[in-house]
């Protein structure tokens, strides 16, 4: 498997799981353009840490809220490093709460990175991959979409399963293109955004007990994530679209199950 000779951009690269996914491309040959909407320091870090294992890198800022912002921003990438033939439609945020005690004027801006973020980052690159006939592009999705019982994330989980949809609808229409789409939808994987406004006690608390629910007894890690992501954009996945790939070790806590 290798990404060599490749532009890939990973939106929110500059954490978690953007940023394990950023470096695990950049391991395989990828030119990566780590992009961030805050953290300018962060997705520096990332950039050194790529381009000091010998690899390609680029910062670049732009909310993907924003059409106009993403725009120049891939401009800026094409200018580089060459046409992005792999796209990972990573940044997300998270509000917690569910039917009584959401507060829905926090949905507006959860779905504006979740959701319109994606297909303006989307709508950004395809175009020059249709003429290349050839592209990769991997969303992430989350569990929580599947219809798991985790308390607080009834509206998250709205906007991650319009995720998983769009993922499937964006498949038919570019694989005729040579365009494959998938998503990849993580288990309980500790990152800062996992424990917002949580402490120290509650994320042992939190682990402990979610770790306890999955099959394989453990939490995941970014890099489980950038594996399963590294293997969808490769080569050696054409044959591979339209499926939303559950990362999670097992969990046993979904709706459905008795």
């Amino acid at each position: 498997m290798t990404l060599q000779g490749t532009t890939a951009l990973v939106t929110g690269g500059s954490r978690g799981i953007g940023r394990a996914i950023a470096l695990r491309l950049a391991r395989e040959g990828a030119a990566v353009a780590v992009n961030y909407r805050e953290r300018r320091s962060d997705a520096e870090a990332v950039v050194a840490q790529i381009q000091g294992a010998g690899g390609r890198a680029l910062a670049v800022g732009a909310d993907v809220g924003d059409a106009q912002a993403v725009a120049s921003m891939v401009q800026r990438i094409e200018q580089e490093f060459g046409p992005v033939a792999v796209l990972v439609n990573n940044a997300g945020i998270t509000r917690r709460g569910d039917l009584l005690d959401f507060d829905y004027s926090q949905m507006e801006g959860m779905r504006r990175t979740n959701v319109d973020g994606l297909v303006n980052v989307t709508r950004a690159v395809v175009s020059g991959m249709q003429a290349r006939r050839y592209g990769r592009i991997v969303n992430l999705s989350s569990i929580a979409a599947n219809g798991t019982a985790l308390a607080g994330t009834t509206f998250y989980a709205a906007t991650k399963a319009a995720v998983s949809v769009l993922t499937k609808r964006f498949a038919m229409e570019l694989g005729p293109h040579g365009i494959t789409v998938n998503a990849v939808a993580p288990g309980f994987v500790p990152t800062d955004l996992t424990f917002q406004n949580r402490t120290p006690e509650q994320v042992a608390t939190v682990t402990e007990r979610l770790s306890a629910i999955t099959m394989v007894r453990r939490a995941g890690t970014p890099e489980d994530i950038a594996h399963a992501v590294a293997f969808l954009v490769s080569p050696e996945s054409s044959f591979i679209t339209a499926q939303i790939l559950t990362v999670d070790g097992g969990r046993l806590d979904y709706i459905a199950h008795p």
